[in-house]
């Protein structure tokens, strides 16, 4: 919004020029949507104490979580605001993956607002059943995908990226929809599975979108995509400025969500949060990178598929609890090292994806 008003007054001083720098535009998205976070978050945390939206902690749970009880929760919606005001004001609104990545973020908060409301407000402890869930999920992401593969126009842009290697793309065809599909809502849920701890899901969210943000600026720009022989794919670039929306909003909401945490983001915030980095891996074509980044996400869902699958078939528990970060705290790790040595796992796992940049 503000690049098309900086465009107009750039006739009259050509200091408004500065503002055609993607990089420039990067780092006010980061500034604002950061702003937004700090100026927004405490009112927002006293509305929903005062209206009792706090959360459940189950009985079954590691005893330490009983203190949680009541912390105000759906403070996701903070992110989801400063996000998508950050970014309308100022990416290039004529960009259609700008377009994409806010449908897909604010659809998948949509479900996950639903779902907090109803089981924290109207006290229906199912919200919304675990195959509704999945069937709204997959009707966004499908949507969006099939929309992506035929308006491609070039092969980069539906082709699989293996990395370590410049010269193999695999032409994935209409198998592009699937895949895009199934990073996009397993992404969603396994942000949603991980936020079980104060921060945990936020700071591993923070570190992989501005990795994702170096993808989309390095895919953009034609002179990198060259010289470190990954596809051009010219749209990429103006996802940057989503990203560091991303960035600066999960910061902001770190600051309260930091151990002992003020406010939780509940589902309307993990789902959103996990579907946004999904579709910008798709986007950019780095899922397989991504899952790598994501690891931690990654090992949390596996964790909770070996725990059902093992206790249906033998009767028997893989771990004391699942997710994996209920397992270390029932071992007696306390909350805080749980949480900074899943972020630690998180930085490696980055730095590695980042490498792949280069090694090929």
């Amino acid at each position: 919004m503000l690049l098309y008003l900086t465009e107009y007054l750039s006739q009259y001083y050509s200091g408004f020029n500065v503002f055609q720098y993607l990089t420039l535009r990067a780092i006010l998205g980061v500034l604002t949507s950061l702003g937004i976070a700090f100026m927004v978050g405490p009112e927002m945390i006293r509305r929903l104490g005062r209206y009792q939206i706090g959360q459940p902690v189950r009985d079954d749970g590691p005893q330490t979580h009983l203190v949680k009880a009541g912390t105000p929760t759906m403070g996701g919606a903070l992110i989801l605001v400063a996000v998508a005001v950050s970014t309308l004001l100022w990416a290039d609104l004529g960009n259609r993956y700008v377009w994409v990545v806010l449908f897909v973020t604010l659809s998948f908060g949509m479900i996950g607002w639903v779902d907090d409301y109803r089981k924290l407000v109207l006290k229906n402890s199912t919200g919304i059943s675990a195959t509704s869930k999945l069937i709204w999920q997959s009707a966004i992401a499908l949507s969006v995908t099939i929309f992506l593969y035929l308006s491609s126009t070039t092969p980069a842009e539906t082709a699989l990226i293996v990395p370590f290697f410049k010269d193999i793309a695999i032409d994935l065809g209409w198998f592009y929809v699937v895949v895009a599909w199934f990073v996009i809502v397993g992404s969603s849920n396994a942000v949603n599975l991980t936020d079980g701890l104060d921060g945990l899901a936020i700071l591993p969210t923070v570190l992989i979108a501005g990795a994702l943000m170096v993808f989309a600026y390095t895919t953009g720009n034609v002179k990198f995509a060259v010289y470190l022989g990954i596809p051009y794919i010219r749209d990429a670039a103006e996802i940057v400025v989503f990203c560091g929306a991303l960035v600066g909003a999960g910061l902001g909401f770190l600051w309260f969500n930091a151990y002992p945490a003020m406010v939780f983001m509940g589902d309307v915030g993990a789902l959103a949060l996990g579907a946004a980095l999904g579709i910008v891996a798709v986007l950019v074509r780095q899922e397989l990178v991504f899952m790598v980044m994501a690891g931690v996400f990654v090992m949390e869902t596996v964790s909770v598929i070996l725990q059902v699958a093992s206790y249906k078939l033998t009767g028997r528990r893989i771990f004391h609890m699942a997710p994996l970060h209920h397992h270390f705290e029932m071992k007696g790790w306390p909350e805080p090292r749980v949480i900074v040595r899943f972020w630690i796992i998180t930085v490696i796992l980055v730095l590695v994806g980042l490498a792949t940049l280069k090694i090929r």
